[in-house]
């Protein structure tokens, strides 16, 4: 039997000090223990739509799977147990690229829509992430960040090879390239990550409007905030700091 933890999250989004519309999107199940982010794009609000069907069908998609969460909260669980949850969380994202792929075959305005996406479950004792683009999930343990996600940018990939520095990438033009997301095609890699809890860890989950603005060692001291006031200050601090683009934060803390 696994000590049971708790869980609290608090969500918010922000149009940002430069644009017009906001194609993020965030949504978050507590009782089910599943927290989605995503980022948008396409014109004629096409990215507005995209993000917003993602969030929707991975919420719907994961609340099928609750009874394999709940044998994952009960200790009980086997390895079966948590590859069905890292099945959930890989198929929710499938079913979300597959939606918004449809919605743009059908029609001419919403072609080339997509959005990135970041899906976290937690249950029990056990975390799992769900990755494809650049939003990000951090991890937050004892005054210590971690960066769970990767980037899926073109920079990413060409810090990854060696063909360009961390401090290049921040002057590339480059910089913002997407090189995986959900809708683009009808079938897209995510990468899944599979975690221990532990009581006391803090999670964000967020856009590049956030992240962008972040330096990683400023993030546990704006965590230890109440969940609420903690998602408000940092979307304040991105905005006071340009606000260039849609801000969206998920904080959820674990106790």
């Amino acid at each position: 039997m696994v000590s049971k933890l708790s869980r609290t999250a608090f969500g918010d989004t922000d149009v940002g000090r430069r644009r017009v519309s906001n194609e993020d999107a965030f949504g978050m199940d507590v009782d089910a223990g599943v927290f989605v982010v995503a980022d948008g794009m396409g014109g004629h609000a096409a990215g507005e739509v995209a993000s917003r069907e993602a969030v929707d069908t991975v919420l719907s998609m994961m609340r099928k799977d609750i009874p394999t969460f709940r044998e994952i909260e009960s200790g009980a669980h086997t390895e079966d147990t948590l590859r069905r949850a890292k099945r959930a969380v890989e198929a929710s994202m499938q079913a979300a690229t597959y939606m918004v792929f449809a919605l743009a075959e059908t029609d001419p305005d919403q072609r080339g829509m997509g959005t990135t996406l970041s899906t976290l479950l937690v249950a029990g004792n056990v975390g799992i992430t769900g990755q494809v683009g650049d939003s990000r999930i951090y991890r937050i343990r004892q005054g210590e960040v971690t960066r769970l996600t990767e980037d899926h940018t073109l920079v990413a990939w060409q810090i990854k090879q060696g063909i360009i520095s961390p401090q290049e990438a921040e002057r590339s033009p480059h910089r913002n390239v997407i090189t995986r997301a959900v809708g683009s095609r009808d079938y897209v890699q995510v990468d899944t990550h599979v975690f221990d809890l532990e009581p006391g860890d803090r999670f964000l989950l967020c856009s590049d409007g956030l992240h962008g603005y972040l330096q990683d060692e400023e993030i546990p001291t704006m965590l230890t905030r109440p969940t609420a006031d903690a998602v408000q200050e940092l979307i304040a601090l991105a905005n006071s700091r340009g606000g260039r683009d849609n801000i969206t934060a998920i904080v959820v803390a674990i106790d």
